[in-house]
């Protein structure tokens, strides 16, 4: 049954490597068609490459590294900003900001969790 499951689990990420390789390149092909390379266009292909190397990360170590997403979300934050009209409130801003600031929190804190110099060492199991 394990093995059953596991190979579910790599089918599953074998087709979302193909999903996302794809997307990148309709995403390349859509930049040529338009001749205009954008910010946001490349801050998505940074997110296909950061998919793609999470999912790489699985394949390999049979682990996602929780800072994979949380950098996918930093990035997708970024470009929800870029994207916004100039004529939204500002306390949209100010709550995509802070959300893209505690994501980066958690990434210092995961970080810092297995600290030598903070003499932390904490295991999956304390949190």
């Amino acid at each position: 049954m394990k093995n059953f499951i596991r190979s579910v689990q790599l089918f599953g990420a074998a087709i979302v490597l193909i999903a996302t390789t794809i997307a990148f390149l309709l995403e390349i092909f859509h930049m040529y068609e338009n001749q205009k390379i954008q910010l946001a266009d490349l801050l998505l292909l940074f997110i296909y490459l950061e998919v793609m190397g999470m999912i790489g990360n699985y394949w390999s170590n049979q682990t996602i590294r929780l800072t994979y997403p949380l950098f996918i979300a930093i990035t997708a934050l970024a470009r929800l900003i870029i994207l916004q009209k100039k004529d939204i409130d500002a306390s949209v801003l100010i709550y995509e900001s802070g959300a893209i600031l505690l994501l980066a929190i958690a990434i210092v804190v995961l970080k810092l969790r297995k600290s030598k110099m903070l003499k932390i060492n904490l295991r999956n199991d304390d949190l």
